[in-house]
């Protein structure tokens, strides 16, 4: 049977208002097994931050050394915060804001608390606005790399075809509507019969296909010099302090910590799943599928002339001029935005449920209408994004556009913010024991590791990383 869910009620008694906390027997939907779990997980996780996001911000900060800290940032920052967020969901079996809203003995926490599951639902909430609009323009590459109106309606200049599409009026919000709707009625059918059974289906696909096209750009002559930039570490990129930011804020985004993820999924999670293992391979296939990513795009762009260094234009701009010059290239370059088109509806299913779990739980909605609501909603607060580059391109905040401005606020502040309160709640707001046990590492050696880097490293590293990419570090 499903585990209970916690809430709080109000009651009155002595003259004056009083809460106490009660637990309501209401069923709550669980995954059907753990490999269902991890499938739905691992989908949430992966996409266009593993695809997309991952190949032009490694391109940017150095290749290989890059790849080391962000690896680093993974095992020391990311899994031990996964196992966290995870334990806090599978503890609250509630939405984001009740896990940080259940506490000791019966005892509420303190506000401050509370407010970070507030601002971690409106992180996912705020992230989504933006990455559906992105997501928009890979279903808008598919569809022109199948009709073939891609390849033959502007030649080479990739440029012009691509700031043309998104410097429209209404084609971009078409694309980021579309993609929102795919999200919608996913989530719309629940965890079993709509999440759960999409990521089966999917996400095993998205393996298969990231593999072939891996194979297919290692087989170009000349890309041994990709293998290079990605696996012969430069030593001196260590010099450059955004390295660390960038690597910190792509493992953030990549995994999907700070944004409640981890503690919705787990909140559906039963106690029959050993979360550690959970946790180790939910890290590890996230991880593969960035390499592998890597591996698809860094030794194409090498072998054909292309700069690894191109930015967020790397897969709209750059690599549609590459697919041109490649042996079966239409075809290839349809595989690839079909790839991304998957990763991001998976990874959009995932952000949308953690506002439409907090809708369900708290305000007690059902799930079609919540998730309809929720969906509207994200679409009119990313209307401003996906015109960032056309009728609103005049609208900066500071030196960035409205899109850009959101996704650096996020990614590389308010996740990492997010990061280290969920740290300290679990490290010292949870009573040692209780951390330990809901983690299920124990109070061996391996659990008070654990314990001693969510207590300390985390916060301290994620701090220290965050100072230094505002530069007051």
């Amino acid at each position: 049977m499903p585990l209970p869910r916690h809430a709080w009620t109000r009651t009155r008694g002595a003259g004056r208002a009083r809460r106490e906390y009660r637990v309501l027997n209401i069923p709550r939907e669980q995954w059907s097994s753990r490999h269902g779990f991890l499938l739905a997980t691992i989908g949430g996780a992966v996409g266009i931050g593993n695809l997309w996001r991952f190949s032009y911000v490694a391109g940017e900060n150095g290749g290989a050394v890059f790849l080391l800290i962000y690896l680093a940032c993974i095992v020391l920052i990311g899994l031990p915060l996964m196992i966290a967020e995870l334990a806090l969901g599978r503890r609250a079996q509630g939405d984001a804001i009740t896990a940080f809203d259940t506490g000791e003995s019966g005892r509420r926490p303190a506000a401050g608390w509370r407010g970070l599951g507030w601002l971690a639902v409106i992180a996912a909430a705020l992230l989504l606005s933006y990455y559906s609009v992105i997501g928009g323009w890979a279903l808008k590459y598919l569809a022109g790399a199948v009709t073939g109106a891609l390849w033959q309606t502007v030649g080479t200049d990739y440029g012009g075809y691509f700031r043309l599409f998104i410097a429209q009026p209404a084609e971009p919000l078409i694309w980021q509507a579309s993609m929102l709707i795919l999200a919608v009625l996913a989530v719309a059918g629940g965890i079993r019969q709509g999440i759960e059974r999409i990521n089966r289906l999917l996400v095993p696909f998205l393996g298969l296909i990231i593999f072939a096209l891996a194979a297919y750009a290692l087989s170009l002559p000349g890309s041994g010099a990709g293998i290079r930039f990605l696996f012969a570490p430069d030593w001196s990129v260590l010099a450059q302090p955004g390295v660390y930011a960038a690597a910190l804020g792509q493992a953030f985004f990549s995994l999907g910590l700070g944004m409640a993820f981890f503690i919705t999924y787990g909140s559906y999670m039963p106690r029959t799943f050993a979360l550690p293992a959970c946790a180790a391979t939910i890290a590890v296939g996230d991880t593969l599928f960035a390499l592998i990513a890597g591996l698809a795009i860094f030794p194409a762009v090498f072998a054909l002339g292309g700069d690894p260094a191109a930015g967020p234009q790397l897969a709209f701009i750059t690599l549609p001029q590459i697919f041109l010059q490649m042996p079966a290239g239409y075809l290839v370059g349809a595989i690839f935005f079909f790839l991304l088109c998957t990763a991001a509806a998976t990874s959009m299913i995932a952000l949308l449920e953690i506002p439409v779990a907090a809708l369900t739980h708290r305000m007690k909605l059902r799930r079609a209408p919540a998730t309809l609501g929720m969906g509207l909603l994200v679409f009119l607060i990313g209307v401003p994004s996906a015109l960032s580059f056309g009728v609103l391109g005049e609208l900066r905040i500071g030196s960035l556009g409205i899109l850009d401005a959101i996704d650096s606020g996020v990614s590389n502040f308010v996740l990492p913010v997010i990061g280290i309160g969920t740290a300290l709640y679990v490290g010292w707001g949870l009573r040692r024991a209780t951390a330990l046990a809901e983690s299920e590492l124990g109070d061996g050696r391996l659990g008070r590791t654990w314990l001693w880097l969510v207590r300390a490293v985390v916060p301290v590293m994620i701090l220290l990383i965050l100072l230094q990419s505002t530069g007051l570090f």
